[in-house]
């Protein structure tokens, strides 16, 4: 009775946890993952027992003097209870309800029907990794058991802790052992079992004080306490299962394990559960404390954590159940009817998603719409992304072009220079500045095709995210449907890129010189005269500052009488440059420099040319006058293109929205329809593609499997662990 009140909550969630599993095994995905259960101990302290007598079924783990773990054994338990049901027929590898037997990683598919088998074979893949001695190694040995008696878990059963190198073992063998144990208790997700012998002082206990070290709260570790019944007579551990010595939030529990005489004398889990409870009811101490005691307690308490760590996943996975029952129910509706269509039905289911396409793409645009996936609320989507294209990457772009990208001073002199022809101008000519403009304007033109590239790889895109779920069952009417949208979007983009470049014709056209916004030539003369004289007084305060300090205090007034008396000659000499070169009185010969060339030579009376270049530029140092000139014809050109470029960034979206993308929307209704609606191809582009069947089939199958995991949520919810 009391092996059967012990294993009553595990018998009561193994077929909960099961369905459960089992149900999203069949979608492939895993709905609970459930902690591994890790034991660690001392040597010989007893841990492989503890995991015997957990599992509950045949004795299979090596028995001995010494360590006889030597590599981790990873253990998973399948529950196999739901297996099909039918006879085997010969040769069928599929197992039968409530077979037990195990499999080990390395050796593929084959079964080990006997648990001594399964014993031999952990003896014998130790020995051939870590040889006959004493060794020991961090691969894992992977064993996997199918009974009808277990729970899907996972358990590690961990070579004991020692202190003292024997053997073939090396100096460091406490180092290696210990950091072999956390590599496993130091995941979060793990419920440590601290075994340690109760003939031992607790206080040395290796495994609790490993166990603290990854969790100093001890909300995942339970200690267990064995070999009970060797304990010195007169002493019992009653103070640590009270938890009062070394306390654990989940605290200790007391077994009494099968000794190596009763593991010689082939005594049955069973049977050695049955003299455990015997000992623990005869006991003056231990049957006070039986809700610290045996085997079975131990096995609710890891039921208990095992059902609250279920319990914490419960909103997750009903989350996960909803979303994917929503997302399957959206594939059905995607799906449609598997019922036939008439001929005059099919033109109608035409005529509708025709029109359905028509209004996402439509609402994509003005930005109505909505994406199934919910696209629009994580990043831009549908017209806000034409928005952006005009707003960010356009006027950006636009914005940050130089007047003078591409052209140098050098450049605008030897413009000018050409402009002038045989004879000095008396004013900068307009010619250079008409010329120069022209080339400037012309490099407008390119950002606004690219912006017209980019809006219809937009449209593109929104026509694509626009597709009702329904198309997908007809792969011939999505082909031609997404052939007739590119075609239109083509042909919009034709006018589109035409009238981006009239645009640029236009302005090309007519220079037009008295548009409010252009600076002019008098107010570019007005303002380099203001420059220049600004510039004149900063240089003279510098020379006046200069003088006082080399001159000092004594011959300031002297210095201020020179500069005073120097001052109306040089701003004479620099307003008449100016003014000659405005109203055109600085001659041809004027200035010493420019009267005689320092190349010609006199030679007997008679003067020598220099052989004219192939191609000349203007001298690489400028006059006075090429440089006022440069400057005006730099602030004519500047003030000029910003007209223009306002103009452009104005009228570039426009265009753009006008001739392609209203177009698009307007005329996509009319275009589908004539390209897609004609009586004897309609039966062609309704038909039904080859997998729909299926996967309306595989979705309903689906939709059921998901209501019935919500149904066994609900069950482990109102699942009482205590009764």
């Amino acid at each position: 009775k009391r092996e059967v009140a012990s294993r009553l909550a595990m018998d009561q969630l193994i077929p909960i946890i099961n369905k459960l599993q089992d149900v999203f095994s069949s979608i492939g995905q895993c709905p609970v993952d459930l902690p591994q259960i890790v034991v660690v101990g001392s040597q010989s302290s007893g841990k492989s027992s503890v995991l015997e007598a957990i599992v509950g079924i045949e004795s299979f783990l090596p028995r001995g003097a010494g360590i006889c773990t030597r590599r981790p054994l990873v253990l998973q338990l399948s529950n196999n209870n739901a297996a099909p049901v039918g006879s085997r027929a010969d040769g069928d590898e599929t197992p039968s309800p409530g077979e037990e037997y195990g499999t080990f990683l390395h050796r593929g598919e084959q079964r080990f029907g006997s648990f001594r088998d399964i014993r031999s074979e952990i003896e014998v893949e130790t020995r051939r990794t870590v040889g006959n001695g004493k060794g020991v190694s961090p691969d894992p040995i992977v064993l996997k058991i199918y009974s009808p008696r277990v729970l899907d878990l996972t358990l590690v059963d961990l070579p004991g802790m020692t202190r003292v190198a024997s053997g073939d073992q090396p100096e460091d063998i406490e180092d290696i052992l210990r950091n072999m144990c956390l590599s496993y208790i130091s995941n979060p997700n793990v419920i440590i079992l601290a075994v340690s012998a109760a003939n031992t002082d607790l206080a040395n206990s290796d495994a609790v004080k490993l166990a603290r070290a990854v969790d100093p709260d001890g909300e995942r570790t339970i200690g267990v306490l064995t070999k009970l019944d060797l304990m010195d007579p007169g002493t019992d551990a009653s103070d640590i299962l009270n938890n009062r010595s070394v306390p654990l939030a989940m605290g200790y529990v007391g077994v009494v394990n099968r000794g190596q005489r009763d593991v010689d004398g082939d005594v049955s889990i069973r049977d050695g559960l049955r003299k455990e409870a015997a000992f623990l009811s005869g006991h003056s101490v231990y049957r006070n404390l039986q809700h610290r005691c045996g085997t079975g307690t131990l096995g609710r308490m890891l039921n208990l954590s095992l059902m609250h760590n279920i319990r914490d996943c419960l909103p997750d996975i009903k989350i996960r159940i909803s979303g994917l029952m929503v997302d399957v129910q959206h594939e059905l509706d995607a799906l449609g009817s598997p019922a036939e269509l008439s001929g005059a039905s099919l033109g109608g289911a035409l005529l509708g998603l025709i029109s359905k396409f028509v209004a996402n793409f439509s609402n994509s645009v003005e930005g109505k719409g909505s994406t199934a996936d919910g696209i629009e609320m994580d990043e831009l989507y549908g017209g806000a992304r034409i928005s952006y294209i005009f707003n960010d990457i356009f006027v950006r772009c636009l914005m940050d072009v130089n007047p003078f990208d591409g052209l140098s001073d050098e450049d605008i002199r030897t413009t000018i220079c050409n402009a002038n022809g045989p004879r000095p101008s008396l004013f900068v000519p307009e010619v250079s500045f008409d010329l120069l403009i022209r080339r400037q304007i012309s490099r407008l033109e390119q950002p606004g095709l690219q912006c017209a590239d980019l809006v219809y790889d937009e449209l593109s895109r929104m026509a694509s995210q626009g597709e009702p779920g329904e198309l997908t069952r007809y792969p011939h009417l999505r082909e031609r449907m997404t052939e007739a949208v590119s075609g239109l979007l083509r042909r919009c983009v034709s006018p589109t890129q035409m009238m981006i470049s009239n645009l640029v014709k236009i302005e090309l056209s007519y220079i037009n010189t008295s548009h409010p916004d252009f600076i002019g030539g008098s107010k570019a003369v007005a303002q380099l005269m203001e420059r220049m004289s600004v510039d004149q007084d900063e240089k003279r305060k510098v020379m006046e500052k200069v003088d006082r300090k080399s001159n000092g205090s004594d011959h300031t007034g002297e210095m201020e009488d020179d500069i005073d008396g120097g001052e109306p000659e040089a701003e004479e000499q620099e307003q008449g440059g100016l003014m000659n070169f405005i109203f055109g009185f600085l001659g041809a010969g004027s200035g010493g420099k420019n009267s005689v060339s320092n190349n010609s030579r006199l030679k007997a009376g008679v003067v020598k040319l220099p052989q004219m270049p192939e191609r000349m530029r203007p001298s690489d140092m400028p006059t006075d006058r090429e440089r006022i000139e440069t400057e005006i014809i730099k602030s004519l050109i500047e003030s000029y293109f910003n007209v223009v470029r306002k103009n452009f960034l104005d009228l570039v979206p426009k265009t753009i929205m006008y001739f392609l993308v209203n177009h698009a929307r307007d005329s996509m209704q009319n275009e589908l329809v004539s390209e897609l609606y004609i009586d004897n191809q309609i039966p062609a582009l309704m038909k039904e593609a080859d997998d729909i069947a299926e996967r309306r089939r595989t979705c309903e199958e689906m939709k059921q499997l998901l209501g019935r995991a919500l149904e066994i949520v609900n069950e482990v919810r109102d699942f009482n662990t205590f009764k």
